[in-house]
């Protein structure tokens, strides 16, 4: 535990510090296919340290962006990735399929997040990273993808490799929508109930949910999400720091 405090720490400071730091050497990046839907191929932006090699086993973070479940890129987290890379993890930007390109609902969205999460797990020796050891981290909707990492049983696409967890070792979420068990949520999913329920984070809290860091603006109106989430850490003993 002390050392998942140090990482969220760590990690805080890093992206919550804007534009003020840069990396101290230049690092390697590259974009790769993780998963081929139809004709759509989904890529993955990989962040390396300038010392990285396979043979490594460093810890990793994957950011996911925000936008709605309706746009956005991957751009979102680039600057972040690229400094911790600087700073000796493998960082990964992962683009999913939003409503605005590809006519989807969040919990296409969701299972394209839990596939770029197995694949970075599945290629862990070529990526030079420690399996055991990825945080997953995102922004607005991109928190809620990440969030949903730590659902068990939640939406799955066909094809994937039910065996590797999606589970993380910690989650550093910004402004995160944390359940779709609400009216407003649920017309997002076509008032789906069930599914609603297979992607909302806070439902599926329990003793065994990993650390989290979740940030949130002083007048954030997605707040109560936040609020709801902390309440139930706490009553079940899970680790979940909050800022402010």
């Amino acid at each position: 535990m002390k050392r998942v405090a140090i990482v969220l720490t760590a990690v805080l400071v890093v992206l919550m510090s804007g534009t003020v730091l840069c990396a101290q050497e230049t690092t390697k990046s590259r974009a790769v296919t993780y998963k081929t839907v139809g004709d759509k191929e989904l890529k993955i932006h990989l962040h390396f340290p300038p010392d990285w090699k396979t043979r490594d086993r460093r810890p990793a973070i994957i950011f996911f962006f925000g936008g709605g479940w309706t746009g956005g890129t991957p751009g979102q987290f680039e600057f972040q990735a690229d400094y911790l890379a600087g700073r000796g993890m493998v960082a990964a930007r992962a683009d999913y399929r939003v409503k605005s390109r590809d006519g989807v609902t969040p919990d296409k969205c969701v299972e394209d997040a839990r596939s770029a999460v197995r694949w970075m797990r599945k290629n862990s020796r070529r990526l030079g990273i420690d399996p055991r050891k990825l945080i997953a981290s995102g922004g607005s909707a991109g928190g809620h993808l990440a969030a949903c990492m730590m659902i068990a049983d939640s939406v799955e696409a066909d094809g994937d490799d039910l065996s590797i967890s999606t589970i993380p070792q910690a989650m550093v979420l910004f402004n995160p929508v944390l359940s779709f068990e609400n009216e407003q949520m649920l017309t997002r999913l076509g008032d789906n109930k069930h599914l609603a329920r297979k992607i909302s984070p806070t439902s599926h809290l329990d003793k065994k949910s990993p650390p989290a860091l979740i940030l949130f603006g002083t007048n954030d109106r997605l707040k109560v999400f936040g609020d709801d989430y902390w309440k139930k850490a706490e009553e079940i003993g899970v680790r979940a720091d909050k800022y402010p």
